[in-house]
């Protein structure tokens, strides 16, 4: 069986240092924020280009925490995107700014900046612009809009670790950025773990003090604040997996490119890059009016693929009927019926990858 993903196998490519790193951390007697997560938190500011790193224990923490950071609280807007892991939304629930969405780029995915100005209020605090797929959105002209409007930007770099835009990373250039480290992203925990970015030491001081209980040094909880932790051995993990991220960034890439010669006269949509950016592939998205069909078909082959995202926000259960949308989302709601995530990480065999072509060929030869 070929998999959409597969965290196990990179695990399996650092197994020694993980192992000793983890061992590392049993035997120091220190496991929540120690050394192990300090260093991290610096290895990785310093990676992404700036100046403070806040670890947290998810990417929806990230978000949430960065929100109150930024002073966003009950009645002001924040304008994202519907086309996105549900956590981009649902990290504005507890502090009751509601989100107010817009529709995508159908090339990249990504927040229609054309779109953008049109849905700013008076009540707008925030931007968040997804990148998406391992692609990033378009910050100059997010971040001109913003700067504008005296607007917040908080970059949502979940999908995109290690991505550049106009070299520089993304989470390099809003007010504050937030990253998942879910297994299965490209630089991924074995367990939760996030992290919150920026150049700005107050806002990075709020989100230190947010992520335990709003404490000052002497443990007083001068705001509510909540409980959001990056242990040690996450810490640990993930600064072994850190040394070997741009070399499995250019795999994911090298992958990429692969698929793009082999599926370029197939009739599919393939990725597009922006000039001015690297794309790093967190997710190979195709698409293609036969999706549901294509995806069973791979599934007769022992090829598992994926949907990222079938449901848009503004249309799943929790959301429908109350949330504000800017326009239509059009694009987005064509995009949730096409999009196809073909097998994608940097272990993933180049006969494997023969066999997810192979059956693309059959499929669209079988039409």
């Amino acid at each position: 069986m070929i998999l959409c993903s597969n965290p196990h196998a990179q695990y399996l490519a650092h197994k020694a240092e993980i192992d000793e790193a983890v061992a590392a951390v049993l035997d120091s007697g220190w496991y929540v924020l120690g050394q192990q997560v300090k260093d991290f938190e610096n290895e990785f500011a310093q990676y992404i280009g700036v100046q403070h790193g806040v670890g947290v224990g998810n990417g929806t923490d990230a978000l949430q925490i960065a929100l109150k950071a930024c002073g966003v609280g009950a009645g002001d807007e924040v304008i994202t995107v519907s086309h996105t892991a549900v956590a981009t939304v649902a990290a504005h629930e507890p502090g009751g700014a509601p989100p107010v969405l817009v529709d995508i780029e159908p090339e990249f995915f990504t927040l229609d900046v054309r779109q953008l100005e049109a849905a700013i209020t008076p009540k707008t605090k925030a931007i968040i612009p997804v990148h998406i797929y391992g692609h990033a959105a378009d910050m100059s002209a997010i971040l001109d809009i913003a700067r504008r409007h005296d607007i917040k930007v908080i970059e949502d770099c979940a999908q995109a670790t290690g991505a550049m835009y106009e070299n520089k990373r993304v989470g390099a250039w809003g007010d504050m950025a937030c990253f998942s480290f879910y297994p299965t992203k490209n630089l991924g925990a074995i367990g939760d773990g996030g992290m919150i970015v920026t150049n700005d030491k107050n806002l990075a001081d709020k989100a230190r003090s947010l992520r335990e209980y709003g404490w000052n040094e002497q443990r007083n909880s001068c705001v509510p604040g909540v409980n959001s932790r990056l242990d040690e051995i996450q810490a640990a993990i993930l600064r072994v997996k850190l040394r070997y991220l741009d070399q499995d960034n250019a795999a994911r890439a090298r992958l990429a490119a692969q698929y793009e010669h082999a599926l370029r006269d197939t009739g599919l949509t393939l990725p597009a890059k922006r000039d001015n950016a690297s794309h790093v592939y967190h997710l190979y998205v195709v698409r293609l009016d036969q999706r549901d069909e294509l995806k069973d078909f791979l599934k007769t082959q022992d090829i598992l693929s994926g949907i990222h995202y079938p449901v848009p926000v503004h249309l799943q259960s929790a959301y429908k009927g109350r949330i504000k949308i800017q326009g239509n989302l059009t694009e987005t709601e064509k995009a949730a019926k096409e999009i196809l995530s073909l097998p994608m990480y940097p272990e993933l065999k180049d006969e494997e990858l023969k066999k997810v072509v192979e059956g693309i060929h059959k499929f669209k030869g079988a039409l």
